[in-house]
């Protein structure tokens, strides 16, 4: 029997979903800022950074922080996906990502290693990474991390330590997950020799 052609859809193969080039942060906050018509001292005051911390981001001098990032987007007007990643797919009823592992591009920040996920997906409800912990220690963190959404953590190796300003720290293995409110100052540490990686979604 031939298959429904109400069905049949051109499907990609893996082969053609290629790894996509690493992102060019420093061209990318500068053409923003272009785009907005901003000074570098007005983008500083819409992203509540300093204007020397911006002028070593946009050369490429300075290596932000999870939380830097944030500012970034939320300055900007994006999702933290838009800002690192590429959106093609607008909305629309019955839209769908996959997300190759051997495609997914990775960003470094002082603490962690992220993919953003579904990146070809834009307004999405929620913004979903994988992510490296690489920081030991909270003193590896200037500040706690915080920002206006909720966060869900789910540990896919390793062993990390979730500090928050409210609670006692959690220790959370493989198969472990954590629900909780992002707005609260929390920082992620791996704990042990090897760099715990988790799946990190955030609604928005």
């Amino acid at each position: 029997m031939p298959p429904d052609p109400l069905l049949v859809t051109n499907r990609a193969s893996p082969a053609d979903e290629v790894p996509q080039p690493p992102l060019d942060l420093g061209n990318r906050i500068r053409e923003l800022r272009s785009e907005h018509g901003w000074s570098l001292d007005e983008a500083a005051a819409q992203t509540s950074l300093s204007r020397s911390s911006l002028f070593k981001i946009e050369k490429n001098r300075m290596s932000p922080t999870f939380d830097a990032l944030r500012k970034l987007a939320e300055g900007f007007g994006l999702a933290m996906a838009e800002l690192v990643g590429q959106q093609t797919n607008w909305g629309g009823a019955g839209r769908r990502s996959i997300t190759r592992h051997e495609a997914k591009p990775t960003h470094s920040t002082t603490n962690y290693d992220y993919r953003p996920l579904a990146q070809d997906l834009a307004h999405k409800a929620m913004q979903p990474f994988e992510l490296v912990l690489r920081a030991r220690s909270l003193d590896d963190f200037q500040n706690w991390d915080r920002h206006d959404a909720e966060d869900f953590v789910h540990v896919l190796s390793g062993t990390m330590a979730l500090y928050t300003e409210f609670y006692e720290p959690v220790i959370l293995g493989p198969g472990d997950n954590i629900y909780y409110d992002g707005r609260m100052g929390h920082a992620c540490i791996s704990q042990g020799d090897t760099d715990a990686v988790v799946l990190w979604v955030s609604a928005t």
